[in-house]
């Protein structure tokens, strides 16, 4: 079998009409600052909690450092559309022997939710992570609770494979069920693609 191979050190830069993608800098803290002080609701459902200043720079700081160990790759979405940054998102959980990876840890601030930019966004990641990268299983996961961000990967194509429960602690101290979906390559050239594609 073909190993997969993820060269951490390459700056990955997707782009279409409507979005920029492209790797998260520990100077993107003045681009993201705004959301972690005005949007706290952004964070109801996430693992991470960004609420002031201190935080952002926790966050970031740990994004670049998880890039660094070479476990994950973490970017920052800039809306074209609006010319505004609109939050971030990032490859994790890189398995090069199995030729899978995990997509997440995406969040958006309120203005630019709901207007179709995250459909932009997937189509871009998915199509460089099945395409460029040649990865074979593309997972993504969610608070149980989250029906937004669940009725947005199920709009996509995903395939949802079933609740993990108590998967993990959350910020207010209590535990998480999360949902398993995920798309494979097949699916992704023989289906998904041409109809994702279709609807941006």
């Amino acid at each position: 079998m073909k190993q997969t191979v993820f060269d951490f050190s390459k700056n990955i830069k997707l782009e279409d009409e409507r979005v920029l993608i492209r790797p998260l800098l520990a100077s993107d803290y003045e681009h993201l600052v705004n959301f972690s002080i005005q949007e706290p609701e952004i964070w109801t459902y996430s693992l991470v909690r960004i609420l002031g200043k201190e935080d952002l720079h926790q966050y970031i700081q740990s994004a670049l450092e998880a890039r660094a160990n070479e476990k994950e790759y973490p970017f920052i979405v800039y809306d074209k559309q609006l010319e505004a940054y609109a939050g971030c998102t990032r490859f994790y959980d890189i398995q090069p022997f199995s030729g899978s990876l995990l997509l997440g840890y995406t969040w958006y601030g309120k203005q630019f939710q709901g207007t179709g930019l995250n459909r932009h966004c997937k189509f871009l990641l998915l199509d460089h992570a099945f395409g460029e990268l040649g990865i074979e299983r593309v997972e993504l996961r969610a608070d149980s609770r989250n029906a937004r961000s669940i009725a947005a990967m199920k709009g996509i194509g995903c395939t949802v494979e079933g609740i993990l429960r108590s998967t993990m602690p959350t910020p207010d101290g209590g535990r998480r069920d999360s949902i398993v979906l995920s798309i494979l390559k097949e699916e992704w050239q023989h289906e998904l693609r041409e109809r994702l594609r279709q609807k941006l």
